[in-house]
């Protein structure tokens, strides 16, 4: 059992060449939001930009799009017709992908059938890295021959239920990082399972990360996580390596801002500290 560290981190994170250029640290595609949902795709889509990443596109509903548009304007966005993604979509977001390293998907879709399809489909023919979060999850459930080598998932508990069938509420924690090691090695994938103490397992084995705070517990926290996995994998990392990193870097910058704001703390306020954990 190892346990994630800032030397770790830090070795991820090679000094810059002088004559580097846009697009050397990352190409990264976030494919999330239907018409109720359009934060969770803007903020992993500024949380990579934070963790290093050169550029993202947010692929999303045309509504979705607009408003991530105007959060920042960092962000690429490219809207797609509907208020909800389906199969309809599928050649799009294929083309997108062609010009990306890694890919972010799930966060705010839905679980509508034509999206849940959509996700399948998509799955079956990409052979990026991916980063699959919220519904992404619920639509790789039935299908688990979908999750590929370098698939990073991201459930708490209750998706992980959805996702295996094992209930983990009241495991204690050794009883929580067999379960995850062996899910990880039968899925043949990278799952972080997300908690008061994250636990990374694959192929490599099993790793912990202790930073975080209780505070973490606001809507948003996740998609930053996943946005920072989603970075990590577009410069290159490998995806054992890049989700013990992520989960270090994203519950770093969740304490940090826990310290100013406590009850009142924010995603957004963990967002901003995340440059400083990454220093």
């Amino acid at each position: 059992m190892r346990e994630v560290n800032l030397t770790f981190v830090k070795s991820l994170y090679k000094k810059r060449d002088l004559w580097c250029h846009k697009g050397d640290f990352g190409k990264l595609l976030i494919i999330g939001g239907n018409k109720k949902y359009s934060g969770s795709p803007a903020l992993a889509a500024m949380a990579a930009y934070r963790a290093g990443v050169d550029l993202v596109t947010v692929a999303a509903p045309r509504r979705v799009a607009d408003i991530i548009a105007s959060f920042s304007p960092n962000i690429i966005t490219y809207p797609l017709t509907g208020d909800v993604l389906s199969t309809t979509h599928l050649k799009t977001l294929l083309e997108l992908t062609n010009s990306a390293d890694a890919v972010v998907i799930g966060g705010g879709l839905g679980t509508e059938q034509p999206t849940i399809k959509l996700i399948q489909s998509f799955l079956a023919k990409t052979e990026k890295p991916c980063v699959l979060d919220a519904d992404a999850l619920h639509a790789v459930a039935n299908n688990k021959k979908l999750i590929k080598k370098n698939f990073i998932l991201t459930p708490h508990v209750k998706e992980f239920f959805t996702l295996t069938g094992k209930n983990l509420h009241k495991s204690t924690m050794q009883e929580k990082e067999e379960i995850t090691e062996d899910h990880a090695l039968k899925l043949g994938a990278t799952i972080i399972l997300k908690g008061h103490i994250d636990i990374i397992s694959g192929s490599k084995g099993t790793t912990i990360n202790n930073t975080g705070s209780v505070y973490m517990t606001k809507g948003g926290t996740g998609d930053t996580l996943a946005g920072i996995c989603g970075a990590l994998l577009a410069r290159g990392v490998d995806s054992e390596d890049a989700a013990a990193a992520a989960a270090y870097i994203n519950g770093s910058a969740g304490a940090l801002a826990a310290r100013e704001y406590g009850e009142g703390m924010l995603a957004t306020d963990l967002l901003e500290r995340i440059p400083s954990v990454i220093k």
